[in-house]
């Protein structure tokens, strides 16, 4: 009964991230940057995520040796750090998607000197309260989390989530804002739309293979997959929660 409450429980609170009302709140460019000035800390630590899974699932140390988890799940990760690490750009270029999001933000003015700063000198006083609880929860989820913990907060808090959420980001800006205004954030609207490409067509479908691999049949794993679900979740509703006060 648990189990089905947990997961009654995440459909509820996936449908209220990817429906948030801060995203038709966001009306002109200023908006556009207090949005952006936080979702950069997802953006970021998102890589930590996929990172531990990498060094978990794959093999990256030296000397190098085959890893005991099955060749389709490391396969599986591979893909995922190709497209998050290397993926392209309008004009073709490799680029990460964290610059990718960089530099949507330099097209509007946005600043990140505050994440940057954090990055160098792991100081969460920089940060506002939520964007704090956020960063810290990933972090540490990354450090010390279990393995399938760690999986389903990429699946059900990112891979998951981010198509439906950026649909209603997307959407909601190009119904708010002016269309002079939106031809100064092209790489934003191509970093919303690539997510959403390949984050429903192909990665939530592959961090889902990834998470039932890890849990198998263990209810105990699915249980505590779930609850990192849920509060990963909770934790992203509250940073939107704080976007949301800061744009009225």
């Amino acid at each position: 009964m648990e189990s089905l409450l947990n997961h009654s429980e995440l459909e509820v609170l996936h449908k209220n991230v990817s429906n948030h009302s801060m995203y038709n709140k966001i009306l002109t460019i200023s908006d556009l940057k207090i949005m952006m000035e936080t979702h950069v800390f997802a953006v970021w630590d998102f890589m930590s995520l996929l990172k531990r899974l990498q060094r978990e699932i794959t093999c990256v140390e030296l000397p190098w040796k085959p890893s005991s988890y099955p060749k389709k799940l490391v396969r599986l990760i591979n893909e995922i750090v190709l497209g998050e690490e290397s993926d392209l750009d309008q004009n073709g270029e490799a680029i990460d998607h964290f610059t990718l999001y960089l530099n949507s933000m330099d097209e509007v003015g946005a600043k990140y000197s505050k994440l940057l700063n954090f990055i160098e000198t792991k100081d969460f006083s920089l940060m506002t309260p939520a964007q704090n609880n956020f960063v810290e929860f990933n972090l540490n989820l990354a450090t010390h989390g279990a393995i399938h913990e760690v999986a389903a907060a990429f699946f059900y808090g990112r891979e998951k989530l981010i198509p439906d959420m950026f649909t209603s980001i997307l959407n909601d800006l190009e119904k708010n804002i002016h269309q002079d205004d939106q031809s100064r954030f092209p790489n934003l609207k191509y970093y919303l739309i690539r997510h959403i490409e390949i984050d429903g067509g192909e990665h939530s479908h592959q961090a889902h293979d990834c998470l039932s691999a890890l849990c198998g049949t263990d209810q105990k794993k699915w249980d505590e997959a779930r609850l990192s679900g849920i509060n990963s979740l909770k934790l992203r509703s509250a940073l939107w929660d704080e976007v949301e006060k800061n744009l009225n």
